[in-house]
């Protein structure tokens, strides 16, 4: 009897493996590497295949899942309809003239994103733990208003319960302090965990919660996004999340190699609009309406122009791949890439490749470490590749590298949380800084020269040596590298 019971089951499964493996081909639509990796899961391991496709495979309904119809009183939509059309008729004029070289890019972005051009910003580059919420902690001591925290990773250990703790002194002051985290990076967390936070008048909220207590059937599709508004005044964006190892503390991962802005100026709000939206998605019950006090007028007046970009499955394109790929093709002297995985799709890949075939300086710095082996090893042997295109490939070797940073020409350049890979492109929600002056380009490119000196440069000669055990891995990480 139980065998016939088991034979009936395994023979559900494989029809609904079949049926499956239609449904991507037919009805999904996919790309065809992402298609072929996932019918390879299906059919080799076809019983645990099909629970991971629940789990990790179903596509996201396309729907609005961020909707802040007050975002009209603030008139983004207004200036973002006046720019596009100043563009095109090549009446705008830029700020900063280099600017302005960048055109068709900031086009893009408007056209693709809604992402508005500012020109009035200044910025700080932290590429220190430490440094970086030494300050964050400062500017949320001096909050008078609102305090707006977002992050893909939030521990309560040392450094997160010190946060937690000048939130809460704040929240007894009076200032509105609001608390999103995403459940699946900060899946060790439950709201019980902020009591005295949101006792003290607090708010506190999980994007995508898990309906079930240890599965979460949306796991694939995760708020990658690390971003804080302080009044409306201070803003920062990058790629540092929040947890001891962030500031060095780990044993595994040593030193903490991150870069992360804190932005003043008009860019304020589409990040504060940008931090609405997810906290309106993920709210029950306590939506954020328009106040003017989001939006205030600064008396801070920077000359750096930017836009803030965003990205995530429930649009229709791939915004800031796009970017990052015009970004690429506009280059003529340098492109400088630090990323933790180098997995690209074959759009990012071409646009790199021809660049540097074409005699452009490519540099691609990726960490010494691994977080996750087999996104790692499928990033050596993309980097590998890369080596035959002529570019020049640096291992990081001064802890572990987390940045996500693209600089060209000492002109423009961009930091966020989108690494270069499938996910990032097409899966988690990301923010980015696309930004257009050469001081904050030069300043960036500056930094990677530096950490050039703490890392080890991979000749083709090195990697063509490579042992026979590292080539078995990269081949196993690249087959399945679309769906990593």
């Amino acid at each position: 009897m139980t065998v016939t019971i088991l034979s009936i089951f395994t023979a559900l499964i494989f029809i609904l493996n079949i049926l499956l493996a239609a449904a991507l081909v037919f009805l999904e639509r996919r790309d065809a590497p992402t298609t072929w990796a996932w019918l390879l899961v299906l059919f080799f391991i076809p019983i645990f295949g099909f629970f991971i496709y629940l789990l990790l495979g179903r596509q996201l309904r396309k729907k609005t899942l961020f909707k802040w119809e007050d975002n009209k009183k603030i008139g983004i939509e207004s200036l973002i309809a006046h720019q596009m059309n100043e563009l095109l008729d090549e009446n705008f004029e830029f700020v900063d003239p280099n600017t302005k070289n960048y055109a068709d890019l900031v086009y893009l972005h408007l056209r693709n994103n809604g992402a508005l051009l500012t020109e009035d910003n200044s910025i700080e580059i932290f590429n220190d733990g430490r440094k970086k919420f030494a300050s964050l902690i400062k500017d949320i001591q001096n909050a008078t208003d609102h305090i707006h925290v977002q992050y893909y990773i939030f521990r309560l250990d040392e450094l997160g319960t010190e946060i937690v703790n000048a939130l809460t002194a704040k929240a007894k002051e009076g200032v509105k302090v609001r608390l999103l985290y995403d459940d699946m990076g900060s899946r060790r967390l439950r709201k019980r965990h902020f009591k005295e936070l949101i006792d003290a008048g607090g708010e506190v909220e999980t994007f995508f919660p898990s309906i079930l207590p240890i599965i979460n059937p949306r796991l694939n599709y995760r708020n990658h996004r690390k971003l804080v508004v302080i009044d409306g005044q201070v803003g920062y964006i990058g790629g540092f999340n929040v947890g001891n190892e962030y500031i060095g503390l780990s044993r595994k991962f040593g030193y903490w190699r991150d870069t992360h802005l804190r932005v003043e100026g008009s860019a304020l709000n589409p990040l504060q609009t940008r931090f609405i939206r997810d906290w309106n998605q993920a709210s029950v019950s306590q939506d954020i309406e328009y106040k003017e006090t989001f939006f205030p007028t600064r008396t801070t007046k920077g000359n750096t122009s930017m836009q803030i970009v965003s990205s995530g499955p429930d649009e229709d394109w791939e915004q800031i791949k796009d970017g990052y790929v015009k970004m690429i093709n506009l280059a003529k002297d340098y492109v400088y890439v630090q990323t933790p995985y180098f997995i690209p799709d074959a759009t990012f890949y071409d646009a790199i490749r021809i660049a540097a075939l074409s005699g452009i300086d490519v540099r691609i710095m990726i960490p010494n470490k691994p977080d996750h082996p087999l996104v790692y090893w499928a990033t050596y042997s993309y980097v590998g590749q890369m080596l035959r295109a002529g570019a020049r490939i640096f291992i990081y070797d001064n802890g572990f590298l987390h940045t996500k940073m693209i600089v060209t020409d000492n002109k423009a350049s961009t930091v966020g949380t989108a690494n270069i890979d499938v996910r990032s492109f097409k899966l988690n929600f990301e923010v980015n800084a696309f930004i257009y002056d050469e001081k904050v380009s030069t300043d960036l490119a500056e930094l990677f020269h530096q950490d050039m000196k703490l890392s080890t440069e991979l000749t083709y000669e090195m990697y063509l040596n490579r042992t026979r055990m590292i080539k078995t891995k990269e081949s196993l990480a690249r087959l399945i590298a679309p769906i990593l």
